[in-house]
């Protein structure tokens, strides 16, 4: 049963929550935004999203299905081909469950920890 979000937003977060359940997986990579979104409480009118700049889901191009840009960090002990394997494996499941078109998935490992 297919729910059909059409929200890159909530796209993002199922996504997020896809590749963080995946075995190996020590975290999402913290890029320049969310550095910037930690400070952001400091100030007054600031609004912190919960979505995090190393997922990214958007439409492909031709808008024909979504893509989906993951950049994450591996834990020491498991082999990098086959934890960038399940995480293909478990977004593609995801985007397919909510959208119900095809979807293109790179993921970049960016450290070991």
């Amino acid at each position: 049963m297919t729910e059909r979000l059409a929200s890159s937003a909530a796209l993002a977060e199922a996504v997020q929550e896809a590749v963080l359940g995946t075995p190996g997986v020590a975290f999402l990579r913290p890029g320049l935004a969310d550095l910037l979104r930690a400070a952001a409480p400091l100030r007054r009118s600031a609004t912190v999203s919960p979505r995090s700049s190393a997922v990214r889901v958007s439409r492909d191009r031709g808008g024909a299905g979504w893509h989906a840009d993951i950049h994450v960090v591996l834990r020491r002990g498991h082999r990098t081909l086959d934890v960038t394997r399940e995480l293909h494996a478990a977004v593609t499941e995801t985007l397919d469950r909510l959208t119900g078109e095809l979807s293109r998935v790179s993921v970049t490992v960016t450290g070991r920890v």
